[in-house]
């Protein structure tokens, strides 16, 4: 069967936190549970750009190539006898209308539209990534310096743990639990040489998260690939 959307995701910033796990209790999904690296609970505000973007293998005009923002957790679920592990988000941010429209309405995702923008500088042994989005007639920024090479993430490593979560779980209801296959390829990994980031948090999420993102734990940035986004599961549960 065709997968919903295919893109290539590129210049993936990630800004990771470390925060107390009651404060994700109410967006767990019902059947997930939370995963852990290190016995370490993490968030993680992510910048990328989506490019060459196809819904059922269509592309549309002015639709192919945009960035993204997004809070998200880690969480594991498990099915027969298997774990799976995955991401709940808990807002993200485009530029474009109709992607909002259409992740929300067929995936009941939590997406927002602000109007962002992007720039990368090549310099001959780094680059330079700047995601800016506008929220109440101020730019929020997430910016990084990242040396141009790159290298696959060590195994059992803190970079492995956040770019290998290859499911998206959404809490539809208290009983029920959607599931999409995120399909790609394990991702470089481009070490960071410096960063900034400006962000209303409260605005955003809320402010029980404003504490926590004083510092982050750790900040990478991943290559990227082509990404093939399978179509929905919905879980029921009884009460």
């Amino acid at each position: 069967m065709r997968p919903f959307l295919t893109a290539y995701w590129k210049n993936i910033v990630m800004l990771n936190y470390e925060v107390e796990q009651s404060l994700l209790y109410s967006y767990l999904p019902k059947g997930t549970e939370l995963d852990f690296w290190n016995n370490t609970c993490y968030v993680s505000l992510v910048g990328f750009m989506f490019s060459e973007t196809k819904v059922r293998g269509i592309s549309f005009p002015y639709h192919k190539n945009f960035e993204e923002v997004n809070l998200r957790f880690y969480v594991r679920f498990k099915e027969d006898h298997d774990w799976k592990r995955g991401v709940v988000f808990i807002r993200e941010i485009v530029p474009k209308r109709m992607v909002r429209f259409v992740a929300n309405t067929f995936y009941g995702e939590r997406y927002l539209y602000l109007p962002m923008k992007n720039s990368l500088q090549e310099n001959t042994d780094s680059l330079e990534i700047k995601y800016e989005w506008l929220l109440k007639k101020q730019l929020n920024f997430i910016q990084a310096v990242v040396e141009k090479t790159s290298a696959p993430a060590f195994e059992n490593s803190e970079e492995e743990f956040i770019t290998e979560h290859y499911f998206g779980y959404t809490k539809l209801t208290d009983v029920s639990t959607s599931e999409y296959e995120v399909v790609h390829p394990k991702w470089n990994i481009h070490k960071v040489i410096s960063y900034d980031l400006f962000c209303d948090t409260e605005a955003l999420y809320s402010n029980k998260f404003k504490e926590y993102f004083i510092k982050p734990k750790s900040v990478f940035m991943a290559d990227g690939s082509v990404v093939e986004i399978k179509n929905k599961r919905v879980f029921k549960f009884p009460l």
